[in-house]
């Protein structure tokens, strides 16, 4: 999202975050130690900060794998402090300085807004990102293939391989002509997955192209334009389309165009079919980081960007009915 009048929005999502405090894991217990503190039995406590983005299926499954993953190696030594931006960047701006008034010993920062938030904050608390796709192109930071350079932001990409991604499009869709990749422009990450797969899809001889929606008012005009123009629709891994899934159903299932979709989250939504990582495994790579971060195992800053490696063909058997499309073998119904 772009910054809109931003003393407004932070008054707005201060009060959005007062909410959310009372709902999180550890906060509002005047007791709870601080950060890098001790517990009651004398041992230490860390004190770890959550920005999610929004809440939607594949963001919360990757925030639960977190928690799960270090509350199995610290138990009670680990104290959350949770915050969720409701699809705004803005409110992660508010949700990132609270967790710096607390002191924080570490910030897991759930999807791309969260992460450029918190880059902002601080350049000494050790930073994991989760459910990003592509650190430089978020950050505009020098990278190498597997490691954010100079500092302390590290974690895990949910990048599926958009090559693989595409051939999929291929094996559902040989006869289609005319593939619309539909995206939030407001997303770097997404023009960066557009870009990238519209290059192997137009190898393959397709005719690609892009409709981009600045946000959720303009979605459903945009989407509808991409129906009446396309033979299938690709969305990627896109937070504002996984937020908004059923109000692109509303429109490509009446429509009758199938939607090939970059994740699972928003292919239960909207699509028909997905290659995707599993998020819930995805959070406890990043927990496991965090774990040897706190512990003193290893430095943020020495730490590679991870990935999850299992990737799994699914199809949404709902869409497929109404669409009348049957999924070649190999391919897993969405829970």
């Amino acid at each position: 999202m772009r910054q809109w009048n931003r003393l407004a929005a932070l008054a707005l999502s201060g009060a959005m975050v007062m909410g959310l405090a009372a709902c999180g894991s550890s906060q509002g217990s005047s007791e709870s130690p601080a950060a890098g503190g001790e517990t009651a039995q004398g041992g230490e406590t860390y004190v770890v900060g959550i920005c999610q983005l929004a809440p939607h299926n594949a963001l919360d499954a990757a925030t639960q794998g977190f928690k799960d993953a270090l509350t199995e190696a610290l138990g009670d030594s680990v104290e959350f402090k949770e915050g969720n931006a409701g699809g705004d960047s803005n409110n992660c701006i508010t949700i990132i300085d609270g967790f710096m008034t607390d002191g924080v010993d570490l910030i897991l920062a759930n999807a791309t807004g969260s992460l450029t938030a918190a880059a902002s904050a601080t350049d000494t608390v050790p930073i994991l990102g989760t459910a990003v796709t592509n650190y430089g192109v978020a950050l505009n930071l020098d990278t190498t293939e597997d490691k954010v350079l100079g500092g302390n932001i590290s974690g895990t990409s949910d990048l599926a391989p958009l090559d693989q991604q595409a051939a999929m499009l291929q094996e559902l869709f040989p006869d289609a002509q005319n593939v619309g990749l539909l995206y939030c422009s407001a997303e770097p990450n997404s023009i960066f997955q557009v870009e990238t797969i519209q290059g192997y899809l137009e190898e393959m001889g397709y005719t690609c192209t892009q409709y981009a929606f600045t946000d959720v008012n303009d979605l459903a005009s945009v989407t509808q334009t991409a129906c009446d123009n396309s033979d299938v629709i690709y969305v990627p891994t896109d937070n504002t389309a996984a937020n908004n899934a059923e109000s692109i159903a509303n429109v490509v299932i009446p429509a009758g165009v199938p939607v090939v979709a970059g994740e699972s989250g928003i292919c239960s939504g909207c699509g028909v079919a997905t290659l995707s990582i599993d998020y819930y495994e995805l959070g406890q790579i990043t927990g496991e980081m965090a774990v040897q971060i706190l512990t003193g195992e290893k430095d943020v800053s020495e730490m590679a960007i991870a990935y999850d490696t299992t990737l799994t063909k699914m199809y949404n058997e709902a869409n497929c009915e109404a669409l009348g499309i049957t999924p070649p073998e190999g391919y897993e119904p969405i829970g």
